[in-house]
């Protein structure tokens, strides 16, 4: 995997082959942030990084300039291995290690963006938790985005607050967007 740009541009990052991740490919990456850069300063703003893997999506925010960035992950080694990473490319990443869906039940933050990139394997309605928490919580910030990265297998179309999606290969960006 490699940053796409910013100051890292280019940097290559080469993930243990042991951590049980599946790092979103540069080019579904990269068309993710040119829509991103339609919509927002990506300096400005304030990140939440579910299921963060191997911190592949929150280095890419970094290194265009976003400062506030959590990561959260269940696994230790993902978590081990981001906060090294982050640590190596000088990036202010704050990384927690906590069951996505317990973090999301207690968390108090108010996000600009809310990424999400759980396992390819869940259940439609384990998707659809993910959409409820957050706008149960109200846990983003007006004109904020929830981005869930998926198998194109998976339809969230019907869930509260879908906007549209974008499908890159075998994967799929549903947003969701406050209503």
């Amino acid at each position: 995997m490699r940053i796409i740009s910013g100051t890292n541009k280019g940097r290559r990052i080469n993930a243990p082959k042991k951590l049980p991740v599946r790092p979103t490919q540069d080019m579904s990456k990269e068309a993710l942030f040119n829509i991103l850069n339609n919509h927002f300063q990506i300096s400005n703003l304030k990140v939440l990084d579910l299921f963060s893997g191997t911190g592949n999506i929150a280095y890419e925010f970094a290194s265009r300039g976003t400062e506030n960035i959590t990561a959260v992950d269940s696994n230790f080694e993902c978590v081990k291995f981001i906060k090294k990473t982050a640590l190596e490319l000088d990036f202010d990443i704050t990384v927690i290690k906590s069951d996505v869906f317990k973090y999301l039940e207690k968390a108090s933050v108010k996000a600009d963006i809310i990424f999400a990139d759980p396992p390819y394997d869940f259940e439609e309605k384990t998707f659809e938790r993910i959409v409820e928490i957050t706008f149960e919580k109200d846990l983003l910030n007006l004109q904020g985005q929830l981005i869930i990265e998926h198998s194109k297998h998976t339809d969230l179309s019907k869930t509260i607050n879908f906007q549209e999606a974008r499908k890159y290969g075998n994967s799929v960006f549903s947003f969701f967007y406050v209503t």
